[in-house]
């Protein structure tokens, strides 16, 4: 830990280092748009009449066809964990464009099967009746239909196991390992959209476009989920060094290797952790770094709220471990003011402590507040006390009373304790109803929600 100079040059020499780094999320949705608004046009472009109702039917197949291919080479790419994704725009963030673009996906493969079917029993004759019998003749019938089918039956499955109710019903590895199912579905109905309709059989620029598209995402899911982690492990071989209990149901995770500084880890940021011993090898976690990189050690530190985080105190000293990283926008890029206020819930308080003990700035700049059940539970209590007296940052925590009445987190209860709060930049991180409860008191409080930067690892 480094001492911060105090004063006035402090001040100054923090808000020259203060370049808040834009997110590119605006021009990806841009063109994301684009590529739909290309992807009708080339529908328009091959659409000769849609005079009668047969032929609108059978056009809005068309579209919603074309749509969800489009949009599941996107479900794929935001799957591919590339860097520019997750450390610029959030990893968060992209999680919920994920499960957002997979439900619009679903529906736009359900409405393009309807549609089609329906169109197709139209025009032989059966009626909106004839639809089953007129999809059991296509799949047996036309090119690549089987392989659509078996693909599209895969894609209800997951996003039926991916509903809110069942998806908490549903321990995350099992969900995690069904999920993964998504690239076996995209794969098999790749090929029925290039075999069927006219779109690219008259349109050999539009086809190698899309071969583009699908190979680029491919080559994207190639490098960073399988080559990069492949890479970082070989090169810092980590292994467990030793656990250590914090309070009662929280650890730390010790973890040596080589050059570990050089894993390009800011504080804020975790890494998805795969312990090699019997029955973790198979479930990959997200856990923040929990102190600043070492060039031998890391840490992490985990509340046991579930079977693989509890397993994680009983982890024997040399046991090896995967890693993929490092992920998350919870950094101090997101800082545009001299003062920040970093708010903790139970185990949340992993990424504020990093950023406690390394954002730069002038004595009274930085103030932490962590919220708990009891003071038993404030893990690293210790290490933050010191990291306050020694960079002038103030420390306070709110924990229930004795009779276990929680404590007042208002937009009163901020403004008192920090009168000048709306020219904090704010950092938090906790439980989903934590975090929901304290950003509603921020803005009441009368801090802009640009300036109030959460990260959340829920799916």
């Amino acid at each position: 830990m480094s001492t911060i100079a105090g004063g006035r040059a402090a001040r100054r020499q923090t808000m020259r280092r203060i370049r808040p780094r834009r997110s590119p999320a605006v021009p990806l949705l841009i063109a994301v748009w684009a590529g739909a608004a290309a992807v009708l046009w080339l529908w328009w472009n091959n659409t000769p009449s849609i005079a009668d109702n047969n032929s609108r039917i059978l056009n809005a197949g068309r579209i919603t066809g074309l749509l969800a291919g489009y949009l599941m080479a996107l479900v794929v790419l935001q799957m591919a964990r590339v860097p520019a994704l997750e450390r610029r725009v959030g990893s968060d963030r992209v999680a919920r464009w994920h499960a957002m673009t997979g439900r619009y996906t679903i529906c736009m493969v359900i409405a393009h099967l309807f549609l089609t079917m329906w169109g197709y029993a139209l025009q032989s004759g059966k009626g909106l009746g004839g639809i089953v019998q007129q999809t059991v003749d296509s799949v047996n019938q036309l090119p690549d239909m089987g392989k659509a089918a078996i693909g599209t039956g895969l894609l209800v499955l997951i996003g039926f196991i991916s509903v809110g109710w069942l998806r908490r019903l549903i321990p995350y590895d099992t969900w995690y390992h069904v999920h993964l199912l998504t690239y076996a579905a995209v794969f098999l109905t790749f090929w029925h959209q290039l075999s069927t309709g006219n779109d690219f059989a008259v349109e050999p620029v539009a086809k190698t476009v899309w071969y583009g598209l699908y190979g680029s995402v491919t080559a994207l899911v190639i490098w960073y989920r399988i080559l990069s982690p492949i890479r970082l492990n070989l090169k810092h071989r980590m292994r467990v060094q030793a656990v250590i209990e914090e309070t009662p149901g929280i650890v730390s995770v010790l973890i040596s290797g080589r050059k570990l500084h050089r894993m390009g880890a800011e504080a804020g940021q975790f890494f998805r952790w795969r312990f090699l011993a019997p029955g973790m090898r198979f479930s990959s976690h997200p856990y923040s770094l929990s102190a600043s990189p070492r060039p031998n050690m890391l840490r992490i530190t985990v509340k046991a709220i579930g079977d693989h985080s509890a397993g994680l105190r009983d982890l024997e000293p040399g046991t090896r471990v995967w890693a993929e990283g490092p992920y998350g926008a919870l950094t101090a890029d997101k800082r545009s003011r001299g003062k920040v206020l970093l708010v903790a819930g139970g185990v949340g308080i992993t990424p504020m402590r990093t950023l406690f003990e390394t954002l730069p700035g002038a004595s009274g700049d930085l103030t932490l507040l962590y919220r708990a059940n009891t003071t038993q539970d404030l893990a690293l209590w210790d290490e933050l006390a010191a990291i306050s007296k020694e960079r002038g940052a103030r420390l306070m925590y709110a924990v229930n009373s004795p009779d276990g009445e929680r404590p007042d987190i208002s937009a009163d209860s901020l403004r008192r304790k920090l009168p000048d709060i709306d020219d904090h930049d704010v950092f938090m991180c906790g439980p989903p109803g934590f975090a929901q409860e304290v950003y509603a008191a921020l803005r009441g409080a009368g801090v802009p929600a640009r300036r109030i930067h959460h990260e959340s690892f829920e799916m």
